[in-house]
């Protein structure tokens, strides 16, 4: 009868102190929740209920199962069994707990930051620091573990010994991943570039979605996403429109005949601005960049809050000025003027009548007809 009691009162008596245990806690988490609704602390902590019984029950039953006397041929690997999962368990554990800790101050961090760019500085840096440790402790669990192996603990000797070795050889078979993880750490607390940030790279323009210790995401316009590793943005140059400021300066060009009207221009340029809500009402002008021999090129510049505002204003401006043109000044539109050329020498081939008036002709003109 003492074989059967004693291992379900072990056993049944681990489990009813771990739910106890996990009730109670959850009970003082939620209620201080519901105490300090301005803080996520507690909220988050919740998360972590699941390893947190896990390691009690892990931790009470390692420690009372020598009592139960249950599998006596098996105590040696029931408990190592027992221990891995403790060590495992406060590995999860501790993991939940920094990434609480470190998402409660970058809440607490945005709450009382006006400054966007800031934020998303803090916000790089909180999601590389949470990587950081979760690898960290994983490692740690990791040696761990394997130390409780009587056969790693005594060749560990010879495993310092040929550690130095070992580590020139994982250097350089992993020195594009060791330098991906250094630029990675690099760039989060560089402030080169952050989560959030409009960023162009060979050629394709985006916003950064999302940064870790070897590689970056670039979600584009067009919803691609572009995958990288995080040592492009320490080797080569690259364009950030978020850095030092979201305002931006848009160009917008016309290649329009040299009989454009510009003052025209200019006041339909404003009052295209003034109906546009993307335009920040900054500075705009509009003034002759280049003259070739059959046209001119006619820049505007026009201000925005960002880029994706920048892009609308550019786009609208070009759109609405030259259907003004269109309609109102259609001779300011380009055109290309023919003539008739000059015969060589000697040439026997006849000469193409010219028109009345003697005045040429555009090319998407017919010829005109003799009266």
């Amino acid at each position: 009868m003492e074989n059967v009691l004693r291992p379900l009162i072990v056993v049944g008596g681990s489990v009813v102190l771990t739910l106890l245990i996990g009730w109670a806690t959850d009970l003082l988490m939620r209620k201080a929740d519901q105490r300090q609704s301005e803080t996520p602390l507690w909220g988050l902590l919740r998360r972590g209920r699941i390893p947190y019984q896990l390691v009690i029950f892990a931790a009470l039953l390692r420690g009372s199962y020598d009592e139960a006397r249950v599998l006596e041929a098996h105590r040696v690997g029931i408990g190592r069994t027992l221990t891995l999962v403790l060590i495992g368990a406060t590995a999860w554990l501790m993991i939940r707990i920094a990434a609480a800790v470190v998402e409660t101050t970058y809440t607490r961090y945005s709450r009382a930051q006006r400054d966007p760019a800031r934020v998303r500085r803090v916000r790089t840096q909180v999601t590389l620091i949470t990587r950081v440790v979760t690898a960290v402790v994983a490692v740690v669990a990791i040696a761990a573990m394997l130390l409780t192996f009587p056969a790693m603990r005594a060749a560990g000797a010879s495993l310092l010994a040929s550690a130095g070795i070992l580590g020139i050889v994982a250097g350089v078979a992993a020195q594009s991943t060791l330098s991906n993880m250094f630029a990675g750490l690099q760039i989060a607390f560089g402030d080169m570039v952050r989560i959030g940030d409009t960023v162009v790279v060979d050629g394709e323009w985006g916003t950064v979605e999302e940064i870790t210790l070897t590689f970056l995401t670039v979600r584009t316009w067009d919803e691609r996403r572009i995958t990288m590793p995080v040592s492009y943005f320490t080797s080569k140059p690259f364009e950030n429109w978020s850095r030092g400021g979201a305002q931006m300066t848009g160009i917008v060009y016309w290649h329009l005949d040299h009989s454009a009207p510009m003052d025209a221009m200019r006041v339909k340029l404003r009052d295209i601005l003034r109906e546009c809500p993307a335009w920040d009402g900054r500075a705009c002008d509009l003034t002759v960049t280049d003259s070739t021999p059959n046209t001119m090129q006619v820049r505007a510049l026009v201000t925005a809050r960002d880029a994706d505002d920048i892009w609308k204003v550019r786009v609208t401006v070009r759109e609405q000025m030259i259907r003004w043109l269109t309609d109102h000044h259609p001779y300011a539109l380009p055109r290309v003027n023919t003539a008739d050329s000059a015969l060589p020498p000697g040439s026997n081939g006849a000469r193409p009548a010219a028109s009345p008036d003697g005045a040429p002709r555009r090319m998407h003109e017919p010829p005109r007809q003799s009266r």
